[in-house]
């Protein structure tokens, strides 16, 4: 039997359509590799979401799409998705910040995140809309058995964050985690949730791609960056079920980022699937 997956968009503002468009391109390219058979949906209400094995959370403005999804009943249901039910779900660039359990730079009690990647990230890290700018990656894990080393992809960064700080991982340094940024201004912290599973151990957030060489030239505008020359700009991360990148892979024509992600999602979906899953 063809295992069908949904995937859905979340389509409350931003680059939703791209990123369908680029979905189901990397989808062509996947039917050699795989029976799979995938279906791709908009999403703007809670049972639209409740038909998703996965998630992606697109860039755009994510005061805007956190204030949307509160008013139409999306947010507490979007937290359960994530870090609850903990299917894949995949946020670039606004979507990166939502899924944040701190997010700095902002209007305390005006940006409400889902949360799921125990990180601290940075809006507007890199500037203003005029200082937006390509640049080259080195993503090893889009690497292959046929490839050792995968070409460049090219990363599109507008008004993008920065993961600056990578926490504890688990809901329980949440007490600690507040009085450290009762501290800070404009800062504001996604509200916990348990996983249904006690014996599941907390995983660490997976840097995935740095953006080296940035840092030194941005120092003086940040005072709170918490990285170093050595380590560059975390742009890219991973923990458990989340995924998160600073830039907008929706809007280049590289679908290798979306296949990539497509296998986690089938990988996920089967294991779910699986009997041992069930027991």
């Amino acid at each position: 039997m063809t295992l069908s997956t949904t995937v859905g968009v979340l389509a409350l503002q931003g680059a939703f359509f791209e990123h369908t468009k680029l979905l189901k391109q990397a989808a062509t390219q996947l039917q050699a590799e795989n029976e799979a058979r995938w279906v791709f949906i908009e999403v703007r209400t809670v049972e639209q979401l409740e038909r998703c094995d996965a998630l992606i959370i697109p860039g755009g403005e994510s005061t805007t799409v956190s204030l949307v999804a509160a008013r139409s009943n999306l947010l507490e249901p979007l937290r359960d998705f994530v870090k609850v039910h903990r299917k894949p779900t995949w946020g670039t660039c606004a979507g990166l910040i939502l899924l944040a359990e701190s997010a700095n730079r902002t209007k305390k009690g005006g940006q409400d995140l889902i949360g799921g990647l125990d990180v601290r990230v940075n809006r507007n890290y890199f500037g203003r809309q005029t200082e937006s700018f390509e640049a080259d990656l080195d993503l090893p894990f889009l690497s292959d058995a046929a490839a050792s080393k995968p070409e460049p992809f090219r990363g599109v960064f507008i008004r993008a964050p920065v993961v600056e700080k990578i926490l504890a991982p688990g809901s329980g340094g949440q007490q600690q985690q507040q009085e450290e940024e009762d501290s800070r201004n404009e800062t504001v912290i996604a509200p916990s949730r348990d996983h249904t599973d006690e014996l599941d151990a907390p995983k660490p957030v997976e840097v995935m791609a740095t953006l080296p060489g940035r840092s030194r030239r941005l120092a003086e505008k940040l005072e709170e960056a918490e990285l170093n020359d050595d380590t560059g700009d975390i742009v890219a991360v991973r923990q458990r079920n989340v995924f998160g990148t600073s830039f907008h892979p929706e809007l280049t024509p590289d679908a290798r980022i979306h296949g990539w992600w497509l296998r986690q999602v089938l990988d996920a979906v089967r294991s779910a699937d699986s009997p041992q899953a069930a027991t």
